[in-house]
């Protein structure tokens, strides 16, 4: 803020400071849709809600609707869950097509997961709700792809 006056400055600070609320974000998913938020001053784009951009800082940032498909990066099989979730499943990173990446669960038994799924295309296909437990904020929903080739 180097350079702007004092007005200036209280304006900015002023303005809305987070665009997309977490529970905003969990009720897109609910609705099918995957939101992100893209940086007015970089151009970059995230896929979780925060206040400032990742990349360079800023806070000028508003909510985009992201395509929902991407590449599965890795992913794990969990069997024996932690508190609050039903095992056994599989979590995994997806690199969307838009650029940001995004924690999901894959729509796969662990049967059929294996190695040779790394690099797939998938698309965002549900929501799972997660009850969480005693140490979490509660419930939460994240996205669930499924692979597409």
């Amino acid at each position: 803020m180097v350079g702007r006056t004092q007005e200036e400055i209280e304006k900015e600070l002023s303005k809305e400071y987070i665009p997309l609320s977490y529970a905003e974000y969990e009720e897109g998913l609910s609705n099918g849709k995957l939101l992100g938020l893209r940086c007015q001053s970089c151009g970059k784009i995230t896929s979780h809600p925060m206040p400032v951009c990742q990349w360079c800082g800023s806070r000028d940032m508003e909510r985009v609707e992201l395509s929902g498909e991407g590449e599965l990066l890795t992913f794990t099989v969990i069997r024996v869950a932690p508190e609050g979730f039903d095992a056994p499943y599989v979590p995994c990173l997806v690199k969307t097509l838009e650029g940001p990446t995004v924690i999901a669960r894959l729509d796969l038994t662990p049967e059929e997961a294996s190695q040779e799924l790394i690099g797939k295309r998938v698309k965002m296909s549900g929501t799972y709700k997660y009850e969480g437990d005693k140490y979490s904020a509660g419930a939460h929903v994240c996205p669930v792809f499924r692979i597409i080739e």
